[in-house]
């Protein structure tokens, strides 16, 4: 019988601002990074960990609950302020999950230190310039409709929102494009320094794609399997781009046996 444990909910002070953190579970650590819509929430993907790790989830700055810093207009600056966020909290060998907007983050993270991540994993990350097809972009269409893409179909979206226009949760998307806007527009949602960095990261990682990602195309996926040294490719069938949300158990287990 599984055991639900409700997160504990901190902050910790970095770079002049507050870093809200969600975190539960024991063991080895897992930080794990948010879309571009933000965390919301503890979901099951998170208590699946939980029950093996331990897990840490941070509102990246200026998402959600953390300080939005003036400063930030790349992803690369994310990057830094989480590196400092695992310094700060004394984690190594943790390993790192990059969900969607997340994923760049963390391959971002990976190039620029290698000591304190032991394993990498990026599920449905951009951050390259797609070789086939493009990046759905956020920016020009209505981000209820940009949320239905993220699944592998309209029945599916409207089980997980089936009263969008109602919800919180719209104005919570609206708030954190602001700092998606801010970090990832022109060029979006890629940077054309991260690609020749990745051959030196030799960091174990796993590469998940859902087969029916209509936001990142799976050429990304495989650009990164042939430039990360280390890197394997796993697709799930029966998922579009937010894995996290309809395949969670199927998407745990394939973090908790590359994190072993």
């Amino acid at each position: 019988m599984t055991t639900h444990t409700a997160p504990k909910a901190h902050t910790v002070e970095l770079a002049g601002g507050e870093i809200h953190i969600l975190e539960a579970g024991s063991g080895p650590p897992l930080l794990v990074l948010h879309h571009s819509t933000g965390a919301l929430g503890w979901r099951p993907l998170h208590e699946k960990l939980a029950e093996t790790n331990r897990v840490i989830l941070p509102d990246m700055p200026g998402y959600s609950r953390s300080t939005l810093p003036e400063w930030a207009r790349d992803p690369r600056d994310l990057a830094i302020l989480m590196l400092q966020l695992l310094r700060k909290q004394g984690l190594r060998d943790v390993t790192l999950v990059g969900l969607g907007f997340g994923g760049f983050v963390a391959a971002e993270m990976a190039t620029m230190n290698s000591d304190l991540i032991g394993r990498l994993v990026l599920v449905g990350a951009p951050g390259i310039k797609p070789p086939e097809g493009e990046i759905l972009d956020q920016m020009l269409i209505d981000h209820g409709d940009y949320m239905r893409m993220g699944f592998r179909d309209e029945k599916t979206f409207q089980k997980f929102f089936p009263d969008l226009e109602n919800s919180d949760v719209r104005s919570l998307w609206e708030f954190n494009r602001v700092m998606t806007a801010r970090v990832c527009w022109k060029p979006y949602m890629f940077n054309r320094r991260l690609p020749p960095l990745l051959p030196g990261v030799e960091i174990p990682t796993l590469l998940v794609w859902g087969e029916k990602d209509r936001v990142v195309p799976m050429s990304i996926g495989r650009e990164y399997a042939r430039l990360l040294p280390n890197a394997k490719i796993e697709i799930v069938k029966s998922a579009g781009h937010l894995v996290d949300y309809e395949e969670p158990e199927k998407l745990a287990r394939l973090i908790q046996s590359h994190a072993r």
